[in-house]
């Protein structure tokens, strides 16, 4: 594993490059940095070479100053800063897979930049807007991030992306995850709660995509609902839907094994698709 870094506009950005094979880009979601896919990295580096960036305010990578960007841009801010990573890379084309808030970075990548696609998964995410109901609940959060700071906001929300059965079993790995998650500044998590809340819709998209989509759904995800990712998942061309019993929110650590056949499955499946 290599660190790397690029600028995006006076804004250093950290990402780790592994393995070796075709170009696989893995983004985290909110609360979150790229070693989120530690189990991923492990599995999937023999096969394939692995982009994991840390996105602005995560991890290594610095807060972005927003400047002129509008919240319902930085979402597309942030494909911006995926693509000027392949492209330092020098890579042509990638699978681009995303968890959460990681997915609606890769469906504004796919809308952006479709040539550098070659496949798209949606891990634990959605193509929807946020419904009022939705964005009413960030404002909250919102809030209680400004007066109580980011960690006492993500000791309270993490334990709830998980199953019970997996927070009754692996207690130590849900606390690893909120130990982790001091590094967060009140600054960045605003800024995401804001990115996702302003996302347009990219339902259309899914309809319009022309490469291979994955899709792995958690049956007890209180994040993004089993009925939403349904109604989806027969938008694209070619789908590869995977629905994951007794799972919440975190497959690639609630079910790391099945998580990491299906995406060796699906990265196999892409490879062929693009050949063919």
């Amino acid at each position: 594993m290599s660190r790397h870094y690029i600028n995006y506009n006076n804004c250093n950005i950290c990402y780790r490059k592994t393995g070796s094979g075709p170009y696989v880009v893995l983004i985290h979601g909110f609360g979150e940095d790229g070693s989120i896919w530690r189990y991923q990295e492990a599995f999937l580096k023999n096969n394939s070479t692995l982009i994991i960036p840390d996105i602005p305010g995560s991890g290594k990578s610095a807060v972005m100053d927003q400047g002129d960007t509008k919240d319902a841009k930085l979402i597309e801010t942030y494909a911006d800063i995926i693509k000027k990573i392949i492209d330092a890379e020098l890579i042509e084309t990638c699978a681009v897979i995303g968890h959460s808030m990681g997915g609606y970075i890769a469906l504004a990548f796919a809308e952006k930049f479709p040539e550098k696609l070659n496949s798209l998964g949606l891990f634990h995410s959605t193509a929807y807007a946020d419904t009022a109901e939705r964005k009413d609940a960030r404002r909250k959060g919102i809030a209680f991030i400004q007066k109580h700071g980011a960690h006492e906001f993500l000791k309270q929300s993490i334990p709830n992306l998980f199953g019970d059965a997996f927070k009754q079993s692996h207690p130590e790995l849900v606390q690893q995850l909120i130990e982790a998650a001091g590094n967060f500044s009140s600054e960045a998590l605003v800024q995401y709660y804001k990115a996702m809340m302003e996302r347009p819709d990219k339902i259309d998209i899914l309809k319009k995509v022309s490469k291979p989509v994955l899709f792995i759904v958690g049956e007890d995800d209180k994040s993004v609902y089993l009925q939403d990712s349904l109604s989806q998942c027969y938008l694209p061309g070619k789908s590869l839907v995977n629905i994951y019993p007794s799972i919440a929110h975190m497959g690639m650590w609630e079910a790391k094994n099945q998580a990491n056949a299906t995406l060796m499955k699906f990265l196999n499946y892409s490879s062929d698709a693009v050949c063919s």
